[in-house]
């Protein structure tokens, strides 16, 4: 579950950068509108990472302070970044 909740915050975060930094300048600079679909995509991405992080949150045992944190996260650019380098360091510990 942790593998998938990694790929899924990986995905959501590039959506996220995706639709701020391309589709959005590309449809007010240069007239080409793909804020919709890329949008939408995000937004559904996003949602089922609120949801998959409340799960992993509590199979993981993860305080209620870092699971805020990693929902802090989905909404920062670039702040999946955090969310996966933590993700790395628990799928690396030994399970116990």
């Amino acid at each position: 579950m942790l593998k998938a909740f990694r790929l899924l915050s990986v995905l959501e975060g590039l959506s996220l950068i995706t639709l701020l930094f391309i589709a959005m300048p590309a449809k007010y600079q240069f007239g080409h509108d793909f804020v919709w679909p890329v949008g939408m995509a995000h937004g559904v991405l996003w949602l089922a990472y609120v949801v998959v992080s409340l799960a992993v949150s509590h199979v993981r045992r993860w305080s209620v302070g870092v699971w805020l944190l990693a929902l802090l996260c989905s909404v920062v650019p670039f702040g999946f970044l955090w969310v996966d380098a933590r993700l790395r360091r628990e799928l690396a510990q030994p399970a116990g």
